[in-house]
């Protein structure tokens, strides 16, 4: 449940940075859901680890706004 919790507000903090509002609340959810198992493979790649519910969710905030840029280099094509 705090994964879902965590994902929602981490989807929304990423939309707005990203595109200046969120997505909804399952578009939160999914794109903050996926922004952390992404920021988790990115931080784990390069060799950095935060521990606890503060490095999890910069860990999944800086995933969701890594992977809404990607999104966004595709949607501009």
């Amino acid at each position: 449940m705090w994964f879902v919790i965590l994902g929602g507000f981490v989807g929304w903090l990423a939309g707005l940075a990203f595109r200046g509002r969120g997505f909804g609340c399952l578009g939160n959810v999914a794109v903050g859901v996926i922004g952390a198992v992404v920021g988790g493979l990115f931080f784990r790649l390069v060799g950095w680890q935060f521990g606890g519910w503060l490095g999890s969710l910069f860990t999944a905030f800086v995933g969701a706004v890594l992977f809404l840029v990607v999104i966004g280099l595709f949607k501009k094509r």
